[in-house]
């Protein structure tokens, strides 16, 4: 095994255990905080980080950590990156949509990706030169080079429309099947070839860094609105496509 297929293997673990921690709140009513940005936090999100901070300080003892809500611990230029649950709207409303994220970052750029879905008892996991599964069986992305073709998701559409309302206007228009979604869970879909494309909004890179490392080992393309790679200072405007074909006519449809 190479240190990444290590890292991987460990590293669903340590979401395997922490989703029970999420569970266990889930459709339990837990108490709703405001963060200063406005988005909602419960204890949920809390105590699910620490655990995921527990066992990655157990398997990787001093490797950095940066985390959406207990923020950067450890040294050194490598990151695991967390985002506790993805989607606490969705927890809060009884929605089993939320998704736990886990990457990990050499360089600036994500090797590993881990997008597990507790609610649904699903976990993709994928990473640069090993592949992506789902439940442990192979998967990838579809081979759709059209947008008039594209099974499409438009995640943030809210937040699309308000501050650019041109270009949710061209969305709601494209593709042959188009859905609105929030979260990480439409990207998954794209890696494992179920949907084609995501246009997504507004992120931090604990939402779109471990997703991109696992669309990309699934075949599929993720960028920013420009086409540009993501890292830590990527502006939060996501494009998810399938094929190479599909990503550069959706980079023309967000930038007409």
């Amino acid at each position: 095994m190479t240190d990444l297929e290590q890292r991987l293997l460990k590293a669903i673990g340590i979401t395997e255990t922490a989703a029970q921690v999420a569970l266990g709140h889930f459709r339990n009513s837990p108490d709703i905080e405001t963060k200063a940005d406005q988005s909602p936090v419960t204890i949920a999100d809390k105590e699910t980080e620490t655990a995921i901070r527990e066992g990655l300080a157990c398997a990787f003892p001093g490797e950095a950590i940066f985390g959406e809500e207990y923020g950067h611990s450890g040294e050194g230029q490598d990151m695991w990156i967390v985002d506790p649950i993805d989607g606490t709207r969705s927890f809060i409303t009884g929605l089993p949509l939320f998704g736990m994220l886990l990457g990990y970052l050499r360089g600036n750029r994500p090797q590993l990706g881990i997008i597990r879905m507790p609610a649904l008892g699903e976990v993709y996991a994928g990473g640069v030169g090993i592949g992506a599964t789902c439940n442990g069986d192979k998967i990838g992305v579809s081979g759709c080079k059209k947008l008039a073709k594209a099974r499409l998701f438009i995640n943030e559409g809210d937040k699309i429309a308000a501050e650019v309302p041109e270009v949710f206007a061209g969305l709601v228009q494209a593709g042959e099947l188009r859905r609105m979604g929030a979260d990480c869970y439409p990207h998954a879909l794209v890696a494992r070839g179920l949907a084609d494309a995501v246009v997504d909004f507004d992120l931090q890179p604990y939402d779109y860094l471990p997703v991109s490392a696992v669309v990309e080992a699934a075949g599929g393309i993720m960028t920013d609105w420009q086409g540009q790679p993501l890292d830590m200072g990527s502006d939060g405007r996501t494009l998810t496509a399938a094929t190479p074909e599909l990503h550069a006519a959706l980079i023309e449809l967000v930038n007409a």
